[in-house]
């Protein structure tokens, strides 16, 4: 049985806003980047949903693209949060302001 490309979609789509929602209603910034990551991750399926209907390979040429984008946005992140975390003792964003005079 063959699946449509419309379910890939759909299914891109639900994660996309459940990606979003998570970014703005979360204040822990490592579900935020994890929500950043969902978020890639469903554009990433609709570009190989759209790839593979049209029968060409850009779309998944390109998400490997996105998947080392991740993984560098991953790295630095994660790195930032260790540093905030141990500076602050916290990983909540509203209460981080060392950029603030």
């Amino acid at each position: 049985m063959i699946v449509p490309t419309y379910f890939y979609l759909i299914l891109s789509g639900l994660l996309f806003v459940v990606g979003a929602v998570g970014v703005l209603v979360r204040r822990n910034a490592l579900i935020i980047f994890m929500c950043v990551e969902m978020m890639l991750n469903a554009v990433s399926l609709s570009f190989v949903a759209l790839a593979n209907q049209f029968g060409q390979l850009d779309g998944q040429v390109f998400v490997m693209l996105v998947m080392a984008v991740a993984a560098a946005e991953v790295a630095v992140g994660l790195a930032i949060v260790i540093a905030l975390t141990r500076h602050r003792d916290t990983t909540n964003v509203d209460e981080i302001n060392l950029l603030k005079w």
